[in-house]
């Protein structure tokens, strides 16, 4: 059966998600949209240092002013880029001194995953946290924030070597 993007659409929106699972976690989620303001604001969350957050909003004044190219024989419909929201992660969960601890929702998610009881229990205790992309530098971003700078751009530039 043919499709209009329309019927297609509105079937998406109403169809029950059907190829995997939902776990339920409390999270941060900011508004839709995107301005200088919530781009301050992912910085602040991630407690980046003053030249990352200088950085984004460089990058974000770039970005303004480009303009999305024109592709042959490509059509789509423009992506409305403020009925998107950026931010959005888990609340900070507490450690815990035992895996017994751990939201037994949380573990049958682990198991569902395929996840190693190890890899539970490093996980648990917040050893393997991961939030995005910009996690290049970790942690020392907020323990060394000056001499990260010079790692972090050098690993933007695919430079692989230690500073």
């Amino acid at each position: 059966m043919a499709y209009t993007e329309e019927e297609l659409k509105k079937e998406l929106e109403t169809k029950e998600y059907a190829y995997g699972f939902y776990t339920d976690i409390e999270s941060d989620t900011f508004p839709k949209g995107l301005s200088e303001e919530i781009v301050v604001a992912i910085s602040r969350k991630k407690e980046e240092p003053q030249w990352m957050t200088d950085w984004r909003l460089e990058a974000y004044r770039a970005w303004q002013q480009m303009e999305e190219p024109e592709w042959a024989n490509v059509h789509y419909t423009k992506p409305n880029f403020q009925d998107i929201s950026y931010y959005s992660a888990p609340n900070k969960k507490p450690k815990y001194n035992s895996i017994d601890e751990v939201d037994p929702e949380l573990l049958d998610t682990f198991k569902r995953l395929g996840i190693s009881l190890d890899e539970q229990k490093k996980t648990s205790r917040g050893s393997g946290r991961y939030r995005d992309g910009l996690r290049v530098c970790g942690d020392d971003l907020q323990k060394n924030p000056s001499g990260e700078r010079h790692y972090f751009l050098l690993h933007l530039r695919g430079d692989q070597r230690t500073p």
